[in-house]
């Protein structure tokens, strides 16, 4: 993709084709602000360009139908979501539908350079089963603050190795294409916001528990960063003075009593002192335990699982509580591999926010799961580098 739209009119338009799909002259008359005749000129430039093509006759309104009009079907963006424990590689078509999606095991503390082997496999893979010839751009997301919009991670806790690595421009040669980089609980509130449960709301948070805790703020439909990129940290909020050790440096801290590594560790320690024998029973099959193995133990009615699972959702509320009071969001969305523990979680969060905060604060306010699972982080990371892509040069 060498062309970029020649001013904002241009943007806008690729960006209502992009979230609304095909649509017809007219069509796009009755959504933008321009008259009849500019906006035949700038549609025009645009077909000039190759990123939007003629797609059929559309329905008729009265007098001589007009062609629909769409982006080019030959787009193509690559998404990446690099977790903790994992990276999830897509490739989607310029309306970010998912052509084709891979996960693969993979522990971000091994450093970039590995990582980033891991995922020109993955694309590799995605462009050899002839979903891309190449990709027009690409999104990045890592589990860790990043200095935006250059692409580079700053001081991540749980990213060793990561601190000030060029990862825009490093993956843009190895990719042939533009790159852009965010944290990736940004990129799950964007994915939520374009395909998901978040689609009809502008101010909206968007929590991540996984390996680490993080939330995404998105203020009348933007993400909001923060000065330094470190918007939305929560993890590091203290929950309990004099606390337990965080890899951050302090004690105490939300992501320390409860996410993904906190509760395996508390579930092991529950396996072992006898609190749960369902637990114990995992242990000794598998090694190890995860949120996986606490939430079919909860669902089988362990008590000493269950308790886990609302003694981290008490905490996690209570921050998110004071989150609703500061910020009155419309929608508070929860995704993340823990979210695997469900409703049990879910209830005992939403207990803490309808009791701590403000009735004003939450008399109609949603706190739900996210809709699309894995995806929303691909979805958006395509979406990120479409916004780029699709704003004036």
């Amino acid at each position: 993709m060498t062309a970029r739209p020649a001013n904002a009119h241009q943007a806008r338009l690729l960006r209502m084709l992009r979230d609304e799909g095909p649509s017809s002259r007219a069509q796009l008359g009755d959504r933008v602000d321009l008259s009849r005749s500019k906006l035949a000129v700038e549609v025009d430039r645009l077909l000039e360009t190759g990123l939007v093509v003629a797609d059929g006759l559309a329905a008729s309104r009265g007098g001589r139908r007009s062609h629909n009009i769409r982006l080019a079907p030959a787009l193509r963006f690559l998404g990446v979501d690099i977790g903790a424990t994992s990276v999830d590689v897509a490739v989607t078509n310029a309306e970010l539908e998912v052509l084709g999606h891979l996960n693969h095991p993979m522990d971000v503390r091994e450093g970039p350079v590995a990582v980033f082997d891991q995922v020109l496999s993955m694309a590799g893979k995605l462009k050899a089963s002839g979903l891309a010839e190449g990709f027009d751009g690409a999104g990045i997301g890592v589990p860790g603050p990043v200095r935006y919009p250059e692409g580079v991670p700053v001081a991540p806790p749980i990213m060793p190795g990561w601190d000030g690595f060029p990862v825009r421009e490093a993956l843009s040669q190895d990719l042939g294409c533009p790159v852009m980089v965010d944290n990736d609980v940004n990129l799950m509130a964007m994915g939520e916001q374009h395909a998901g449960v978040a689609r009809t709301v502008a101010d909206f948070l968007c929590i991540k528990i996984g390996t680490g805790i993080g939330c995404g703020i998105v203020v009348g439909g933007e993400v909001y960063r923060g000065t330094t990129g470190s918007a939305g940290d929560i993890g590091h909020i203290q929950v309990t003075p004099d606390g337990r050790p965080c890899p951050c440096g302090n004690r105490g801290c939300l992501e320390a009593h409860f996410s993904g590594a906190a509760l395996a560790r508390d579930a092991e320690e529950a396996a072992r002192s006898g609190r749960s024998p369902e637990l114990a029973g995992r242990l000794e099959t598998t090694g190890r335990l995860t949120a996986v193995d606490v939430a079919a133990a909860a669902a089988a009615g362990d008590p000493a699982a269950l308790a886990l699972i609302r003694d981290g959702g008490d905490r996690v509320g209570q921050v998110i509580a004071g989150l609703v009071s500061f910020f009155n969001p419309g929608l508070v969305v929860i995704g993340g591999g823990v979210t695997g523990l469900g409703h049990n979680l879910l209830a005992s969060l939403r207990t803490q926010v309808y009791r701590q905060s403000l009735p004003l604060a939450t008399g109609n306010l949603p706190i739900v799961l996210g809709e699309l699972g894995p995806a929303a982080g691909v979805i958006g990371a395509a979406r990120l580098i479409s916004d780029h892509l699709f704003s004036p040069a």
